[in-house]
C-alpha cells in the first residue's frame, strides 16, 4: 500500500475539500490543502527510505486484475527513474500551494483541483501498465484546463483552449499507439516488456515509435510542438506556472524514456541519430526565441523548450552517463523553473508588469527588490549551467554521456546552453541594473526623487523561492545523492542489446562519430 498512498494521499484529500460541507474561507481551504500535501511529501521521503538505490528494477511493487478483459491491471512499481520525479511532484506541488494567496473566486475548487492533479501525476510515474498510465496521463488534462480557464489572465481562455487542444491530441496519439501495439503483437496485457523484432516487424515498431514520438514530443514539448506552451505560462497564474513547468512537462520526458526507448529499443536505435539532430534543433530554437521575447514570463517559457531538447539528446546517445544526465536534467529544470518563475510572479506582484523594455533598476537596494533580484540572479546563473549548481552537473552529463555518439548535435546543444547565458543575462541587465523605472502599479508610488518606490516583499513571499534556490545550490554542491538514487537505472536501461547496438550504428552514421 505505500504506492497506493501516494495516489490517495491527494485524491482523498481533493474529494474531502470538495464536499466539506457550508462555506468554508479561503484560508481554510489553503491550510487543509497545504496539510494534505505535507503528508504526501512526507509519504514520498518515506518511500525514498524504503528504496533500495543498488536495485535497477521496480521496486514496491502492487497489483491486482482490475479490468482484465481489457488488460487494465493496477500495477504500480517505482524504480530510479520514477522515484525522483515522485519526490519533485510532492514537493512543488506543495511550494504552488503555498505560494497561493487571494484565491477568493472558487478556492475549495481551486486546491481540490491541485490535489487531484498531484494524485494523478503520482500514478502516471509509478504505473506498470500502459492502460493505467493513460488514465493518469489524461486525468491531469481538464484541471489544469480549469485551473488556467478559470484563474488566468486576460486572454485565458484562448491559452486554456490552445492548451486543451494540443494535450487532447498527444493523448489520442499516446493511446493510438498503445493500442496498436496490442493488436499488432496480439497481446493485451500491455506491460512494459520491450518489443523486439520477433513479436513486431521493424515498420510497425516505426509508426508505433512516431505516434508515441509526436505524442510526448507535445507534451514535453519538443519543436515544433511547442505552440502551447508561451501561452499557456502567459496567461496561467505563478502557482499553475511553477505546476506546469517543474512537473507537468515532465510527464513528457519520462514518456520519452520509459515508453518511446524503454517499448521500442530497436526501432530507437534506428531513429537515435535523427533524435539527436532533432534535440539539437529544439534546444537552438528554443534558446533563439527566448532572446527575442520582451515579456520574462514567455522567455522562461522558451528556455524550457530549450532546456527539455538535452534530455531527448541523452536519451538518444543512450549512454549510462547521459541517461543519468536525463535524470539530472528533469529534476534541475523542475527547479530552476519554479524558482524563476516564482520569482517572476514576485516582479509582476509588486511591479505590474513583466515587460523588459518597462522594468529597469530592480536590484535597488532602497526602493527597488533587491532580494528577489538577488535570488534571480541565483536562479538565471543555475539555468545557464554556472558550476556549483544543479543546471550545471545535468548538462555536464548530458553532453559528457552524449559526445562520443552524436557529437556534431551535442555541440549544437552546447552553444544552445551558451544562448542560455546571452538571453537571461538580457533579463538580468534590462530588468534588474540601471535607474529604478517602471510602470508604477498599486502598491508603487512615486517619491519624487526616483522614479517609485516600490512595496517591500514580505518574507513569507520569498521562503518558497528560497527553498528552492537552496535545494539547487545543493544539488550542484553535492550531487551524489541524487546520482547514487538513479545510477543503476540508468545503467540498465543503457544496457538494453539494441541501444548497445544503436551506439555501434551511430559510428557509421554520417552524423554520428564516424
Amino acid at each position: 500500500m505505500m504506492l497506493s498512498l501516494l495516489l490517495l494521499i491527494p485524491l482523498v484529500g481533493a474529494l474531502s475539500l470538495a464536499l466539506w460541507p457550508g462555506n468554508p474561507s479561503p484560508g481554510r481551504m489553503r491550510t487543509v490543502a497545504l496539510v494534505v500535501l505535507g503528508l504526501q511529501l512526507i509519504w514520498s521521503l518515506l518511500v525514498l527510505l524504503r528504496f533500495d538505490t543498488g536495485l535497477s528494477g521496480m521496486q514496491l511493487q502492487e497489483s491486482f486484475v482490475w479490468v482484465g478483459s481489457i488488460g487494465l491491471d493496477y500495477r504500480l512499481g517505482v524504480d530510479g527513474l520514477s522515484m525522483p520525479l515522485v519526490l519533485i511532484n510532492s514537493a512543488l506541488t506543495l511550494v504552488s500551494a503555498i505560494c497561493t494567496r487571494d484565491i477568493n473566486q472558487r478556492p475549495r475548487i481551486y486546491f481540490a483541483l491541485l490535489l487531484v492533479i498531484s494524485g494523478a501525476v503520482n500514478g502516471a510515474f509509478l504505473a506498470e501498465n500502459l492502460l493505467l498510465f493513460f488514465l493518469f496521463y489524461e486525468l491531469e488534462l481538464i484541471p489544469l484546463w480549469f485551473l488556467i480557464s478559470i484563474w488566468g489572465g486576460v486572454n485565458r481562455a484562448y491559452a486554456a483552449t490552445k492548451f486543451l487542444i494540443f494535450t487532447a491530441v498527444s493523448g489520442i496519439l499516446i493511446l493510438g499507439a498503445f493500442l496498436g501495439l496490442a493488436l499488432l503483437t496480439g497481446s493485451v496485457d500491455f506491460s512494459l516488456t520491450p518489443v523486439t523484432s520477433e513479436r513486431l516487424a521493424m515498420g510497425g515498431q516505426l509508426v508505433l515509435l512516431g505516434a508515441l514520438l509526436v505524442g510526448f514530443g507535445i507534451k514535453v514539448p519538443l519543436f515544433p510542438f511547442h505552440n502551447w506552451l508561451p501561452d499557456a505560462h502567459t496567461q496561467a497564474s505563478t502557482p499553475v506556472s511553477v505546476l506546469l513547468a517543474g512537473v507537468l512537462l515532465k510527464l513528457g520526458t519520462y514518456g520519452l524514456l520509459r515508453f518511446c526507448m524503454g517499448l521500442f529499443p530497436e526501432a530507437w536505435a534506428l531513429l537515435a541519430p535523427g533524435l539527436a539532430i532533432w534535440a539539437a534543433v529544439s534546444v537552438l530554437f528554443g534558446s533563439l526565441a527566448a532572446i527575442a521575447q520582451q515579456d520574462m514570463k514567455r522567455m522562461v517559457a522558451y528556455s524550457s523548450v530549450g532546456h527539455m531538447g538535452y534530455i531527448l539528446l541523452a536519451a538518444a546517445a543512450a549512454t549510462p552517463v547521459a541517461l543519468l544526465g536525463a535524470v539530472f536534467q528533469m529534476v534541475s529544470h523542475g527547479l530552476i523553473s519554479a524558482l524563476l518563475f516564482l520569482l517572476v510572479g514576485i516582479v509582476y506582484r509588486k511591479t505590474g508588469t513583466r515587460d523588459l523594455s518597462v522594468l529597469h533598476g530592480l536590484l535597488n537596494p532602497e526602493r527597488g527588490l533587491p532580494f528577489t533580484g538577488t535570488l534571480m540572479i541565483l536562479g538565471v546563473m543555475a539555468s545557464a549551467g554556472m558550476p556549483g549548481m544543479a543546471g550545471f552537473i545535468s548538462e555536464f552529463m548530458v553532453f559528457r554521456g552524449s559526445i562520443t555518439a552524436f557529437p556534431l548535435a551535442t555541440l549544437l546543444s552546447m552553444v544552445g546552453s551558451g544562448l542560455t547565458a546571452v538571453y537571461f543575462l538580457l533579463l538580468v541587465n534590462r530588468a534588474f541594473f540601471g535607474r529604478l523605472a517602471v510602470t508604477p502599479a498599486s502598491d508603487a508610488v512615486s517619491d519624487g526623487r526616483l522614479d517609485v518606490r516600490l512595496a517591500p516583499v514580505a518574507p513569507r513571499e520569498t521562503i518558497p523561492a528560497m527553498g528552492l534556490a537552496f535545494a539547487v545550490v545543493a544539488i550542484g554542491l553535492l550531487p551524489s545523492g541524487l546520482g547514487k538514487l538513479s545510477e543503476a537505472a540508468s545503467t540498465s536501461m543503457a544496457q538494453l542489446p539494441a541501444l548497445v547496438a544503436a551506439l555501434q550504428l551511430a559510428a557509421l552514421h554520417p552524423w554520428g562519430v564516424g
